[in-house]
């Protein structure tokens, strides 16, 4: 497949980047300065902006799929998720690309109680804007047409632990819950090559 990666330079980005090269897929790696980035496992590294819809489009024209890891935080969260997921619905639709698969935030997913994990009582909020920017750019996302799925940690990423290779979806949120930013790749990819989540929201755990 022809996979387009936004946000590639990040630790989500990167790994997602070379669990597709690891599966034989033909990459581009979509950063905002290609000179800052090498050694993306064989990409093709492409200077962008995920805010652009023209610009996505014209960078993601011929790919199957897209994957989109993209933060910025030199800007209000609520404006860069929210026009980053109008750009891309946009975008895509008009390159003819068919799935998005976005990297998403445990906070804003329901928890054991149903509720979303930063509402749920003892949740740490002192990134409470940041949540509510990613809760409102999934809400733009859920009013596209888009065929998309949001996919988060179920609690955050282990980021000194061994990737296991596995992993699992989650029946809820979990701030306890870690995975591998590697295991989490593997979870992107699996919903790029066989979509099971239409339009949803998911929380993967280690297996």
């Amino acid at each position: 497949m022809n996979i387009v990666i936004f946000g590639a330079g990040g630790r989500a980005g990167r790994r997602a980047v070379a669990e597709a090269h690891r599966r034989g897929h033909r990459v581009t790696a979509v950063v905002r300065d290609p000179a800052r980035h090498t050694g993306l496992a064989g990409a093709q590294v492409a200077a962008g902006d995920v805010t652009d819809a023209a610009g996505i489009q014209q960078t993601a024209a011929g790919h199957d799929a897209a994957i989109s890891a993209a933060a910025d935080l030199s800007v209000p969260p609520h404006d860069f998720f929210t026009t980053s997921a109008r750009a891309l619905a946009t975008g895509l639709a008009k390159a003819g690309v068919p799935r998005l698969v976005l990297v998403g935030l445990a906070s804003i997913l329901p928890g054991a109680s149903g509720a979303p994990l930063m509402d749920e009582p003892g949740y740490p909020n002192e990134y409470r804007s940041f949540y509510l920017g990613h809760a409102a750019g999934l809400d733009e996302l859920r009013a596209s047409d888009l065929d998309w799925a949001y996919v988060a940690p179920a609690g955050d990423f282990d980021h000194a632990g061994a990737p296991t290779g596995r992993y699992r979806i989650a029946d809820h949120g979990d701030p306890a819950s870690r995975i591998t930013y590697q295991d989490f790749a593997i979870a992107l990819l699996d919903e790029i090559e066989t979509p099971r989540h239409h339009r949803a929201a998911v929380s993967v755990r280690e297996a």
